[in-house]
């Protein structure tokens, strides 16, 4: 059975209008928390804060209006819902793992008023055929296939109106909803991160950026056995449109009754592109989004299609990452102490208990490389292990610091393949993948 196609619905452009969808959610939330309320005091239960807000129907609500505001709204969403994992009861996650691959696409005439701001009058010219109905849409953008006048199949990234325009006060929402909800600390200093995720995502949502990134990871895995980028096509793309080449493939969620053989395969190809990303291109993808892939069996070779969160590293970054996954595949908490100091895992200044409690994390998190042989990550609890220890280390007031932006979408791209090798319940041999860059 086909899941379900979002209905396509208005995109909210301006921003007194998106501002009052969140007003509207929030008062939703605010009433569903009243009622879940009510009824547990009939039962003779006392209910707590968070029980009456993590309800399926505030997660349905949440998810149903990030979905309809898209944009950065969604996009903080996404990383709640990937981020959270087993904090969240399993039918809440449920819910909100829609946001990743989820939106509702927009309607006919609001698609056709963008292209034609865009491209200008007439633009149905440039092509042999283009499908108005949108294979994908997600949180910036929605994507649709057409063909070229020299017979190209294209897949064409259509952006939102409004999206680049709103991105700062979406994020200034969220991050006040978070706050209403208890999610953050009331105390916790996020300016800075904040202000991170609203360049992130300005660049994210300027597709002639992306095109640039495309073309380079085009270029660097041209000769690959193992990967297939697409092609863009600069004469048609716009800050708001990418053309690029299509792209057949199964969802790499799709594959988790594939052979075993087949999804250690894939998981093991991931991680190794990730090193070679950090320690050979210093040019890293850093959005886990499963929908990003796709895995063509009939080639083998998985298609990479999302460059708009990438991230170049320096040299000396990323070097400093490499002496720390050393430490810790030697299990040399000196050296991960020292290490953990240069990439900016804590400063001079913190506490001895802290740096203690954090050695012992980075060494816990280094377990995959340590491990001799294939590591089973659905027999792992690794994930939830960090989860807990990293939850009471931010807990402690006294500890909140919060890391380089580089080193916390390094983060976010690891979490996602843990993420990702759990789902499939594949095995990978981490260690034999790191050994090349240990020296």
């Amino acid at each position: 059975m086909k899941p379900r196609r979002p209905e396509s619905s208005a995109v909210p452009g301006s921003r007194l209008s998106r501002l009052l969808r969140f007003g509207s959610l929030a008062s939703g939330v605010a009433g569903g928390m009243l009622a879940e309320g009510v009824r547990q005091l009939a039962q003779g239960k006392r209910p707590a804060f968070s029980d009456l807000l993590l309800t399926p129907g505030n997660a349905q609500r949440v998810a149903e209006q990030l979905s309809q505001l898209r944009g950065a709204a969604m996009k903080v969403g996404q990383l709640l819902s990937m981020d959270a994992g087993d904090l969240l009861p399993s039918e809440l996650s449920d819910i909100l793992s829609r946001l990743r691959s989820d939106a509702h696409p927009m309607p006919m005439s609001q698609l056709v008023a963008v292209l034609d701001e865009s491209w200008g009058k007439g633009w149905e010219g440039r092509f042999e055929r283009f499908s108005f109905t949108p294979l994908a849409a997600a949180s910036i953008g929605q994507v649709h296939a057409a063909k070229s006048k020299d017979g190209q199949r294209l897949a064409i990234k259509v952006q939102y109106p409004g999206v680049r325009e709103s991105i700062s006060s979406d994020v200034d929402n969220v991050a006040a909803l978070l706050r209403m909800s208890g999610l953050l600390p009331p105390g916790m200093d996020v300016t800075a991160l904040l202000q991170e995720a609203k360049s992130q995502l300005q660049n994210e949502a300027d597709y002639l950026k992306e095109a640039q990134h495309l073309e380079r990871f085009h270029e660097l895995l041209a000769d690959s056995p193992d990967f297939l980028v697409p092609r863009g096509y600069a004469e048609f793309s716009k800050p708001n449109i990418l053309v690029m080449s299509f792209a057949d493939g199964a969802a790499l969620e799709s594959l988790e009754h594939a052979p075993q053989a087949e999804r250690d395969r894939i998981v093991t190809l991931l991680f190794g592109l990730l090193l070679r990303e950090v320690f050979e291109f210093q040019c890293v993808q850093t959005d886990p989004n499963f929908a990003n892939y796709l895995y063509q069996q009939d080639t083998g070779k998985i298609v990479l299609l999302d460059f708009g969160a990438t991230r170049l590293y320096s040299r000396n970054s990323t070097e400093a990452f490499r002496k720390l996954l050393v430490a810790g595949l030697h299990e040399d908490r000196a050296a991960i102490t020292e290490a953990a100091l240069e990439v900016g895992y804590f400063q001079h200044e913190t506490l001895t208990r802290h740096r203690l409690l954090l050695t012992d994390l980075i060494a816990q998190a280094c377990e995959p490389l340590r491990y001799q042989g294939a590591y089973d990550f659905a027999m792992s609890d690794l994930a939830g292990r960090l989860r807990d220890a990293g939850w009471q280390l931010g807990a402690d007031r006294d500890f909140w610091h919060t890391p380089p932006v580089d080193v916390l979408f390094l983060h976010r791209k690891v979490g996602g393949l843990y993420l990702l090798a759990s789902k499939l319940k594949a095995r990978v041999d981490v260690r034999c993948l790191f050994e090349p860059y240990v020296v």
